[in-house]
């Protein structure tokens, strides 16, 4: 049944959503902007029925325990070590990851820099990065995709747009998610300083994504990967996904999915089938 666990890492406390049984195999799912961890709760519940131990925290500035203020600590790096963090805590020796959106980056990252703790790894909507970066600066296409991006790195005034009639920005994106879902997302996004916090991931990062045009950010990914992506996703084009999957060096399954960027709203029952088959074929891998 599920839970809210609060996780100690550090000088910070994150709000951890847990279901499952203990001594069950760990999946860790990582969420990405503009959601908390609630986004997870149904596939969650699925996975944890048979037999694993799920386990979905709001990341870093989505806790209100661990909102630092300062851009800096908004790094991929520090990202990534939150989540080894709260591996620790949960004293297993490996574990399963999803991740979707900035879930996904951190993902790349965790399963390229653990991949010896790392089961198996399903990446959602957002390739590798070192393509995903290259798309950002050489193709047209996503260049236009990511102009949102790069309005993000201008201080408050992006703040002031979203919070605009009443959050009418992210409540767009947010059509095909239940009243249940919206109400706990705005929970985060309605705290001034979280709000920033969230915004924080892109300014900390925007410059190291499109270093990737010129030198490695990040090498191959050698764990068990499926990765799934929306071919009609308004923020994350063709080129950069055609071109991620040359870094992939182990077991890859490619999901491509006839919808946009919220595919666990809008295509539950593909994903569910998918993950839980990846995981499910995965199991007990040492």
């Amino acid at each position: 049944m599920e839970k809210i666990k609060k996780i100690k890492v550090d000088n910070f406390v994150f709000d951890c959503r847990i279901d499952g049984k203990e001594e069950d195999e760990l999946v860790i799912f990582l969420h990405g902007w503009p959601e908390t961890s609630y986004m997870w709760k149904k596939l969650m519940s699925s996975l944890s029925k048979k037999g694993f131990y799920c386990v979905a925290p709001n990341l870093r500035g989505y806790s209100k325990e661990a909102c630092p203020k300062e851009i800096e600590q908004y790094s991929l790096d520090k990202l990534a070590k939150d989540v080894v963090g709260i591996f620790k805590s949960l004293n297993k020796q490996n574990f399963h990851l999803v991740g979707h959106d900035w879930g996904a980056l951190i993902g790349w990252k965790l399963s390229h820099d653990h991949q010896d703790k790392i089961l198996s790894w399903t990446g959602i909507s957002v390739p590798h990065p070192q393509s995903f970066g290259k798309a950002m600066v050489m193709d047209e296409e996503q260049i236009k995709m990511s102009q949102y991006v790069k309005n993000f790195q201008i201080p408050n005034l992006p703040e002031e747009q979203i919070r605009k009639d009443d959050f009418k920005t992210l409540r767009k994106l947010w059509e095909h998610c239940p009243d249940d879902q919206i109400e706990d997302y705005l929970k985060v996004f309605s705290e001034p300083n979280q709000l920033t916090a969230t915004l924080n991931y892109y300014r900390s990062n925007y410059k190291l994504l499109k270093s990737a045009v010129q030198t490695e950010i990040l090498g191959d990914i050698h764990v068990p990967t499926l990765f799934i992506w929306g071919n009609k996703d308004i923020a994350i084009g063709s080129s950069s996904v055609s071109e991620h999957h040359q870094y992939m060096k182990n077991e890859y399954e490619f999901l491509e999915l006839d919808s946009g960027h919220w595919l666990i709203q809008t295509k539950y029952q593909e994903l569910k089938k998918a993950i839980t088959n990846h995981i499910t074929r995965n199991k007990n891998r040492t």
